[in-house]
């Protein structure tokens, strides 16, 4: 028998298999979607990357991970390559479109015209079985596992003043580099009278040819890029875009209309500079009250922005958490259509605030440490959206964004990600391997979500082998068949499949033991096939480290 290590961190789960269907919040089949659950007591870090990249995902402190094959509306694992990541012609407009409006306070007419649905979330995953019981796993995890967990940080990421965009000439000429050469074969093609064309001036090309020569230079670029060196590139052509932050970071004029500032606190366990902020949330409590309850405005007051931390058991959170409510509440009902019971206190809390995942710390980390935070947007002092990360051994994970109605003409969810691209490539200077971004869930039979396709370079994860496939070999699968493997190689397979279940551990009585030696201590246990079931979708390493739960 194993007994706990003392201050080592486990992880505890409990399984839930995934049988029936229930409500696919995408085609809105009622029980057209399928996945396996556990519900997560505590997790570490390491273990949920590892889960990640076997497909599962977390909504608050329950982890499912879809059935591929079975669920009508698959959901594949998305990865973009942060470091590499350069900005779209959509993505630079949604960047200008949030500096003008910083600049000049001009807020775009209409909706957003940009990507079908902005905001980088899974809105439509699964809930968590209502009939569990947690408080006997919970009495074992607090008497078994005292985790001192080190002093918790956080980071203050400030928007810089950002410019309206580079000079009209420079890009103009980066976004159409054609039609400054097709204005100078305009001008070369006239003929001198009585004698033709100017022998001096070049000879007027064919646009296709134009073209071919662009396309050539970018291939050439691109393998100086990838360390083919064979054919050195010239000085026009080693010129690099523009990076994602300058777009992020460009300085504004100091008479800016407004003032955007992002600021980072760790949501698990609270960070103090979260508690500071009960009079900034209370703001947006008043929000709340005037746009759904229809209270008469007070007289509107300059208070501090600052962060709140989530601790149920503090008063000064309990109040502002109702703020938080609020502006949920807000953003469900007007952009999703959510019915107002559904965006209930309990909800918000389950889903956008409890969090498994541990506070960890590393040398080779990044400063902030691991775990659950939460990215909150002040607009001139008040709350104007609220993205929920995960930060990853690997990867900063996306959990959830959501934003006020009133400024969804700016494409906030799109901001967010370019935000959190940036941010990811800021921790790898800390931490080299951190170097992923995760959006979630690509779902290809969804049209309107698979705008997470278009930050690239990205990768699918193929659901048999679990290896990683650049989506643009997976979209053509997708669009012959809604389930697909990825990875061509016919004799690839699950790196990290089951071999042994009874090395899978369990957590029993306070005790943590093998599998099977559980299973000699229960005779004639009829759980075989569960645990079996279990250690099969977490793989062979994450189940010799797991702690699964047993009554």
């Amino acid at each position: 028998m194993l007994k706990m290590a003392e201050n080592k961190s486990y992880t505890i789960v409990e399984y839930f298999g995934g049988d029936c269907g229930y409500r696919c919040g995408y085609c809105k089949n009622d029980e057209g979607n399928f996945s396996h659950g556990m519900w997560s007591h505590t997790m570490t870090v390491q273990d949920y990357q590892d889960l990640v990249d076997r497909g599962w995902r977390r909504s608050g402190k329950y982890v499912y991970k879809p059935k591929l094959d079975k669920t009508c509306c698959p959901q594949y694992t998305i990865r973009c390559h942060a470091l590499k990541f350069q900005p779209s012609k959509s993505h630079k407009k949604v960047l200008k479109k949030i500096s003008k409006f910083i600049s000049k306070g001009e807020l775009p007419k209409g909706q957003d015209d940009g990507e079908p649905m902005d905001s980088v979330c899974d809105e439509a995953g699964p809930r968590e079985p209502s009939n569990v019981c947690h408080s006997e796993v919970k009495r074992a995890a607090i008497a078994d596992i005292q985790k001192e967990l080190p002093e918790c940080l956080a980071i203050t990421e400030v928007q810089k003043e950002v410019a309206d965009g580079a000079p009209a000439d420079s890009e103009t000429s980066r976004k159409n580099p054609g039609s400054v050469v097709e204005e100078r074969t305009t001008k070369a093609a006239a003929p001198k009278p009585g004698m033709g064309a100017d022998p001096g001036r070049p000879p007027c090309r064919k646009a296709k040819d134009l073209r071919k020569e662009r396309r050539l230079q970018k291939e050439q670029i691109r393998q100086h890029a990838d360390g083919d060196s064979s054919t050195p590139p010239t000085a026009a052509q080693t010129k690099q875009p523009k990076p994602l932050e300058d777009f992020i970071n460009e300085s504004l004029p100091d008479n800016s209309s407004h003032c955007l500032e992002v600021r980072l606190v760790r949501s698990n366990p609270p960070s103090p500079q979260f508690k500071a902020s009960f009079d900034a949330s209370y703001q947006v409590y008043k929000l709340y009250q005037m746009a759904i309850h229809k209270d008469p405005p007070d007289k509107p007051s300059e208070s501090q922005v600052r962060l709140v931390p989530v601790n149920f058991e503090d008063p000064q959170f309990t109040a502002s958490y109702q703020r938080s409510v609020a502006l949920y509440s807000i953003y469900q009902m007007a952009v999703h259509g959510d019915d107002p019971s559904e965006c209930s206190e309990s909800e918000f809390r389950r889903f956008l605030c409890d969090s498994p995942l541990e506070a960890e710390h590393s040398p080779d980390g990044p400063e902030v440490g691991y775990g659950s935070f939460h990215q909150q947007y002040w607009l001139d002092g008040r709350i104007v959206a609220v993205g929920v990360i995960d930060i990853l051994p690997t990867c900063v994970s996306s959990v959830y964004f959501y934003y006020h109605p009133d400024f969804a003409s700016l494409s906030l969810g799109s901001y967010s990600a370019l935000r959190e691209i940036a941010f990811t490539r800021q921790l790898q200077k800390q931490s080299p391997k951190l170097s992923f971004y995760y959006l979630g869930f690509y779902i290809h039979s969804c049209p309107k979500m698979r705008y997470k396709g278009q930050y690239r370079p990205s990768d699918l994860l193929c659901p048999e082998t679990y290896a990683w496939v650049q989506i643009e070999q997976c979209l053509p699968q997708l669009e012959n068949s809604r389930y697909a493997r990825f990875n061509q190689d016919a004799d690839a397979g699950d790196p990290r499949v089951l071999k042994d279940v009874g090395r899978a551990l369990v957590l029993y009585r306070r005790a943590v033991m093998p599998y099977a030696a559980y299973s000699r201590k229960r005779k004639g246990s009829s759980d075989e096939t569960e645990v079996q079931q279990y250690a099969d979708l977490v793989g062979q390493v994450c189940a010799e480290r797991i702690l699964l739960y047993r009554a």
